[in-house]
């Protein structure tokens, strides 16, 4: 299954680069431990592809809303900007 990915690279408070990548998937069952599995899956793979991934997250639609998991303030910066554009896909 082919996933898509946005792997981005922006400011953060601090002044320093962080490089992240958001993940347009959700697990099957959608629990938290399911989907957290997901989410180190995918951002091994995006790291075997020599993509520097700082933090990540699964972005997915759950009643109607788009909604994000992973790392905290990413998820954060991402209910407040949306969900990035796309820029590669990834293997699951």
């Amino acid at each position: 299954m082919r996933v898509n990915m946005a792997h981005l690279r922006e400011r953060a408070r601090n002044g320093q680069w962080i490089d992240f990548a958001v993940f347009d998937a959700r697990s099957s069952s959608g629990t938290q431990g399911d989907n957290q599995q997901l989410l180190a899956q995918l951002t091994a793979k995006a790291r075997l592809s020599n993509l520097r991934v700082e933090q990540s997250a699964l972005a997915f639609r759950s009643g109607g809303r788009v909604q994000f998991f992973g790392s905290p303030p990413l998820v954060d910066y991402l209910s407040k900007r949306g969900v990035p554009g796309w820029t590669h896909t990834v293997d699951a």
